[in-house]
């Protein structure tokens, strides 16, 4: 049994495995949502219907064509939370959990596939991130569930706010956005009836950046005290995420202050909140306290850019990344200085950092705007609504339009790709899928184009 199983495990790269078992994973996830007792009714849902949302947990978007509070059932509810986390913190980080419980070695090919899942560049420590991993993503999200129960339990009996507690902090620490307040306050309202609430505000921003800068910058703030320094990810990671969130907020707060539809009804101090929050939410999380349809065109726009960006690499997060962006912009600023390398605090980055920085972005902005020209021809709506729809799909953010419950069959099947893409990564996938690679015998004369 052994000796056939070895030769099919040696054929499989690590991105094939990861690709290979998250598929697998939202397959069985889709199975489990499709059956008459997942579902309140007990009627069951469409298969098609089943696998988005699964692919959507899984993936940690939050898109969704069924309002999750008041279509699945309590057993529809717990599957889709432990899509989430298995989506969120990875199958292969539960696997080694589940290893490390039963005393079993982490071997090299696993090892090497961890490494291949928090986008690591070397397998060293590998086994002990993943233990911190664990660590941290419990601990915050135990926090926001306590936090959360405490505070819901003054509008909700105290087991109803202890479960919305437990499925909202690992929710939106795993940037999922999926929520079920269609209970209480309509279907498809996240949690716009809390826009001026402090405290909601507040655990859930935390959950949501939290989940979103990445586990190894989490690491790197807590090791802070003793090492008094940061390394170039963390510091890259930090400034950038604080700039898009500072400027962010400014921006939609500048944009939406007249509109009655969003910040235009609230006083001050809601208008502060629902622009900070809907700023922060673009990190991929999903959950909105303001309504997304009736943001100014502007407004849509720039989310669309926030979403594309996402969150940090190693997170729960979706979209480019940040780091990715920040190489893009030392490129541009390089050129136009005229200089040869790109410097961010004081060190010089690597040119296979670059080239894979460039290839990412074109890669993941053909798929946005293929999808986008295939759903302006499935779907009778206009360009900017689809546009929002695929680029959220991308970034595994989950904010939307309204769109997403009346897409088409084939527009369905479009979104489950793109939220599959966005979830592992646009050079994972492809690295999947390319045939294995030969060593160059010669290389060719080197030539020149002409540029701009």
């Amino acid at each position: 049994m052994n000796m056939m199983k070895k030769p099919f495990e040696m054929k499989l790269t690590p991105p094939q495995i990861l690709v290979s078992g998250f598929a697998i994973i939202i397959l069985f996830g889709g199975i489990l949502l499709s059956l008459p007792f997942s579902t309140r009714t007990g009627l069951g849902t469409p298969f098609l219907d089943a696998l988005f949302t699964a692919t959507s947990a899984v993936c940690v978007t939050g898109l969704v064509v069924v309002d999750t509070g008041t279509h699945y059932s309590l057993f529809g509810q717990i599957v889709i939370l432990m899509l989430i986390q298995m989506g969120g913190l990875g199958f292969m980080t539960m696997a080694t959990l589940v290893a490390l419980a039963i005393k079993k070695r982490i071997t090299l090919k696993e090892r090497l596939i961890l490494q291949e899942a928090m986008n690591q560049s070397s397998i060293e420590g590998i086994v002990r991130l993943i233990k911190k991993v664990l660590a941290y993503a419990l601990a915050i999200q135990l926090i926001g569930m306590i936090v959360f129960t405490i505070r819901w339990s003054f509008d909700m009996p105290f087991r109803q706010a202890f479960y919305f507690g437990t499925f909202h902090a690992i929710s939106f620490f795993n940037n999922a956005g999926f929520d079920l307040f269609g209970l209480y306050s309509g279907k498809f309202t996240s949690i716009m009836s809390y826009v001026d609430d402090p405290i909601i505000n507040l655990t859930s921003m935390f959950l949501i950046i939290f989940g979103g800068i990445g586990f190894i910058v989490i690491s790197d703030m807590l090791g802070f005290r003793t090492r008094r320094s940061l390394s170039l990810h963390s510091k890259v990671v930090l400034s950038m995420s604080g700039f898009l969130i500072v400027f962010g907020a400014i921006v939609i707060f500048i944009f939406e202050f007249t509109n009655e539809k969003t910040l235009g009804s609230l006083d001050w101090t809601g208008k502060i909140w629902g622009a900070l929050f809907q700023s922060v939410t673009p990190r991929t999380a999903g959950a909105n306290t303001l309504d997304i349809a009736g943001l100014r065109q502007a407004t849509q726009f720039f989310i669309i850019i926030l979403m594309f960006i996402g969150a940090s690499p190693g997170s729960t997060g979706g979209g480019i990344k940040t780091t990715t962006f920040t190489i893009l912009i030392g490129s541009v600023i390089a050129m136009i200085r005229g200089k040869h390398d790109i410097v961010l605090f004081r060190y010089r980055l690597a040119q296979d950092r670059i080239f894979k920085a460039i290839t990412l972005t074109l890669i993941a902005l053909f798929l946005v705007l293929f999808t986008t020209m295939v759903l302006t021809t499935t779907e009778d709506r206009n360009f900017l609504m689809i546009l929002f729809e695929v680029t959220s799909a991308f970034g595994t953010v989950g904010l939307s339009m309204g769109l997403t419950p009346q897409l088409s069959e084939i527009g369905r099947i479009m979104i489950i790709l793109m939220m599959f893409a966005g979830r592992l990564g646009p050079v994972t996938l492809a690295y999947s899928l390319r045939p294995k690679a030969e060593k160059e015998l010669y290389r060719h004369p080197e030539g020149k184009i002409t540029i701009g």
